[in-house]
């Protein structure tokens, strides 16, 4: 087996003091999310974390994007479509730039947004409102089921989730691959400039901790929405995530929140992010 390591960014979508709210909520920060996923995935993976909303953030030291063998974003707080915000616009213009370098790209919610935003398409607020928690019944179309990213996954499946914007126009080079009744989009792989970019609307790094914390961020407009009743019952909710976290093998809770192994086990869960190191980013050498 080769002992090539590979050099993975790690762009974390988030501005500086929404990255700090997160860690206040408990949260892991995206990118280090990210890192820890890829590293758990394949021990050939040397992550670096960067913060492209951020006006000092650049390469490390002696790094060029063609020195760099794939790129991975995670989901972020910001609106892709506030095209007068220079933290979205840094981001956007990143992911230009890596689509020439044809450095092969991959990622998470705001990725699969920045994926066509960058190649020319178009996102916008989603009418439904935040789906959240869980995707459900994520389909497979038929470029879906026949694409390298979803080799030996269920063509329909849930995924965990959490977003306010979807894609709404794809731009020439993109293929929808999976879909589901909150979102038309759940997935796609752009081609653009030469380069790729697979992305999926939901989070497959993200396990019960991570959707517990976010929920103790989100819980106000999350009852507002109509998720909840009352904040107190989003406290009830965000307990039982984390009592299942703590003990994947309860039936009881599983049973409660409508939760099976298309999320609880990591080898189904990151099945998407083997695929593309798999399929685009070792097998290049």
């Amino acid at each position: 087996m080769s002992s090539h390591s590979y050099k993975i960014l790690v762009l974390d979508g988030y501005p500086k003091d929404h990255r700090k709210l997160l860690a206040d909520h408990q949260g892991t920060l995206a990118g280090e999310l990210y890192a820890k996923r890829l590293k758990a995935v394949s021990s050939k993976c040397e992550p670096t974390v960067l913060y492209p909303a951020d006006e000092d953030c650049e390469l490390p030291g002696g790094v060029a994007l063609a020195d760099v063998d794939g790129i991975v974003w995670t989901g972020s707080s910001l609106t892709i479509h506030d095209d007068k915000d220079p933290q979205v616009q840094r981001q956007i213009a990143f992911a230009q730039a890596a689509y020439e370098a044809q450095v092969p790209m991959f990622g998470s919610c705001w990725a699969a947004q920045m994926a066509v935003t960058a190649a020319g398409g178009r996102c916008a607020p989603s009418p439904r409102g935040r789906e959240f928690g869980v995707a459900r019944k994520i389909a497979l179309n038929d470029a879906g089921r026949g694409h390298p990213m979803y080799a030996g996954k269920r063509s329909v499946f849930d995924g965990f989730t959490s977003h306010q914007d979807e894609i709404t126009h794809v731009p020439p080079g993109a293929v929808v691959l999976a879909s589901n009744n909150f979102s038309a989009v759940q997935a796609v792989d752009v081609t653009f400039r030469g380069g790729s970019f697979w992305a999926v609307q939901y989070h497959p790094e993200y396990d019960l901790h991570e959707i517990a914390s976010l929920c103790r961020w989100r819980k106000e407009g999350l009852t507002a929405q109509g998720n909840f009743a009352s904040v107190a019952e989003a406290e009830v909710f965000i307990d039982r995530l984390q009592d299942l976290h703590s003990d994947p093998g309860r039936s009881d809770l599983r049973w409660q929140l409508g939760i099976d192994d298309d999320v609880l086990n990591s080898d189904i869960r990151h099945l998407e992010v083997r695929n593309w190191l798999e399929r685009k980013v070792f097998a290049t050498l």
